[in-house]
């Protein structure tokens, strides 16, 4: 680099490169850190720490997930393999030069405040590396501590997995396999099993939206995204529930439990597969577990299976270890950011990915990026304290009025969201203007 950095990024995936064509684009010279041989992060099949699965292709569709920069190549299927996203993240930084700003194999251990700044410590491959800079930001995504379940009653005899660690059918053939959870990743690996187990139970605690990829001859996403241009998210809401119910019915008509919050009230979970392969009876649908004895599982209903490996799609935790605890508060998942970006009480630090969207993250986290980046170039200026602490508290109670406690303050609307955070670049330039 032709100059010292001044920002410090942490991951090279689709948020840290986003965060280093935002800051190039600025004219500020940053540095990132990222503990594979490669970029790309959690796309990129078999880098240490991606729970990529040879399956894997994106839910949300081409036109909704490319970045406003860099758009898909038009001939791309609607819904991309991992495969092709992982070289799409690649063309991305050749194609505007951020390869030479990463330091692969370099993994940050500790963040810390030095003086006005901050000081990035890193184990690479020649041993420690130390950085000053005057900002850090943190992207290294949140898809890689596994979340797994407090112990049910009983001693459970079969194999134990999560969906982390997953990667390809042959690891379920011939088994009589449990798959647990109810996002995406549940329903990929669900079908998977229904084509190579002896037997596939999907079991759910609390119902879920399954929408096919494709209503109307489109794929869903842009239909909901059209509503959204116009629409506050209750009337979408119904609207969309209603498509939903004429088209494929209710969950309960599948064997599914029925949701316990309306449509748009959670992350979408989308399959075109597993209707299907639940009205064939090649996956069975189970409510929650009640225990365990050996290699038999008892439901809530009653039911009882038995079963040679438990697969847990219980999600991930969210943890930013090289931060200290005291920055984090009750929890990086519970953490106030203004506008999902900036740390409140600590200059300098931001977050680019920290958040779960109705949608894609890719066009979310390149807005989130310039925000960055504009601030640190001083074209941005953020409100005062005060009102930054005032809109985090109003963004959390209508985050929490509509998805609960199910981690509200990560909680975003896609196209409600991306509007926003065009309003605000646009505010904090008028801003930093008349403050010169």
């Amino acid at each position: 680099m032709s100059a010292p950095p001044r920002v410090a990024v942490v991951g090279a995936g689709a948020a840290g490169l986003a965060t280093l064509k935002a800051l190039g684009d600025a004219g500020v010279p940053a540095v990132a850190f990222e503990t594979a041989d490669t970029l790309g992060g959690l796309w990129v099949y078999g880098a240490p720490g991606s729970p990529a699965y040879r399956t894997l292709h994106l839910n949300t569709s081409r036109g909704r997930t490319e970045f406003a920069d860099h758009p898909m190549p038009g001939d791309w299927p609607d819904y991309p393999d991992h495969t092709r996203v992982a070289g799409y993240l690649g063309d991305y930084a050749d194609r505007f030069g951020l390869r030479d700003a990463v330091r692969l194999r370099h993994t940050v251990d500790r963040v810390t405040a030095a003086g006005d700044g901050w000081r990035v410590h890193a184990t690479g491959p020649d041993g420690p590396v130390t950085v000053d800079v005057e900002a850090v930001v943190v992207a290294n995504g949140h898809n890689r501590v596994p979340n797994r379940p407090a112990p049910y009653p009983g001693e459970c005899a079969a194999q134990q997995m999560h969906s982390h660690d997953y990667r390809g059918p042959e690891q379920l053939a011939g088994r009589r396999v449990l798959v647990v959870g109810g996002g995406n990743s549940a329903m990929d690996i669900a079908v998977d099993a229904s084509y190579a187990a002896t037997r596939t139970l999907l079991s759910l605690r609390r119902g879920v939206w399954v929408v096919p990829k494709y209503l109307l001859g489109r794929p869903s996403d842009t239909l909901n995204g059209a509503l959204a241009r116009r629409l506050p998210w209750r009337l979408r809401q119904r609207i969309s529930q209603s498509m939903l119910s004429a088209t494929v019915g209710p969950p309960a008509r599948y064997g599914l439990p029925a949701p316990e919050h309306g449509f748009l009230q959670d992350h979408p979970t989308l399959s075109d597969t597993l209707l299907s392969r639940l009205t064939h009876g090649d996956v069975q649908a189970r409510p929650g577990i009640a225990r365990f004895a050996g290699d038999r599982v008892e439901f809530t209903d009653g039911r009882v299976d038995e079963v040679d490996l438990v697969l847990w799609c219980t999600g991930y935790r969210v943890e930013v270890p090289f931060l200290d605890p005291a920055l984090l508060g009750d929890g990086a998942d519970r953490l106030p950011l203004y506008r999902h970006v900036f740390h409140l009480d600590a200059p300098g630090l931001a977050f680019v990915g920290l958040m779960q969207s109705t949608g894609a993250a890719f066009p979310l986290v390149e807005a989130q990026a310039r925000l960055v980046a504009a601030r640190l170039a001083g074209t941005w200026a953020p409100p005062e304290p005060d009102r930054q602490a005032a809109a985090c508290r109003a963004e959390l109670r209508a985050a929490t009025a509509r998805w609960g406690q199910r981690r509200p303050h990560m909680r975003v609307d896609f196209d409600a969201y991306l509007a926003e955070l065009r309003r605000e670049l646009a505010a904090g330039r008028r801003r930093a203007g008349a403050a010169r």
